[in-house]
């Protein structure tokens, strides 16, 4: 049986990556709201200070992605063949496809001369989200060489 070439977004997925998304979130926000507690602000040291950076720029990437998401959940089958229709460029032929991926997260009409283009989601999002995470990850690695440098110069008993 050949799959459906109109076939966007699969809903459990969708729907899956939004809740773990969101938790995960919910739980970096809880997190970070924690460490501005006296008693946390008096242990900060620059590798928790990176590390906290990190997770900060980790979790805005998140959301912006998960804020992508929404603006593929909220659009019926149907309307997402509307607005290939009102978004087609101009001199593209016949339509003959959609699909949906989610990395990057993008929803793709198909043209039937092998052309394709990108409806619904913002342009912004996957451009800033990977460099949100870029970020992120150059945050973790400071963070975690900051962590080592401090353990290798304690003085160690002798």
């Amino acid at each position: 049986m050949a799959s459906d070439p109109w076939q966007g977004h699969n809903f459990a997925a969708l729907f899956s990556v939004l809740v773990a998304g969101a938790a995960t979130v919910l739980g970096l926000t809880v997190y970070l709201c924690s460490r501005f507690t006296r008693q946390a602000r008096r242990r900060y040291t620059p590798f928790a200070v990176w590390r906290d950076v990190s997770l900060v720029t980790a979790a805005v990437g998140l959301a912006l992605y998960l804020w992508g998401c929404l603006h593929v959940l909220f659009l019926e089958d149907q309307e997402q063949a509307e607005e290939c229709e009102r978004q087609r460029p101009e001199g593209t032929p016949t339509l003959v496809g959609l699909r949906g991926d989610f990395i990057p997260l993008r929803l793709v009409c198909e043209a039937s001369d092998g052309r394709d283009y990108s409806i619904v989601i913002p342009d912004y999002i996957n451009p800033t989200v990977a460099v949100l995470l870029l970020l992120a990850l150059a945050c973790a690695l400071t963070s975690a060489l900051l962590r080592h440098k401090q353990g290798t110069t304690t003085p160690g008993k002798s």
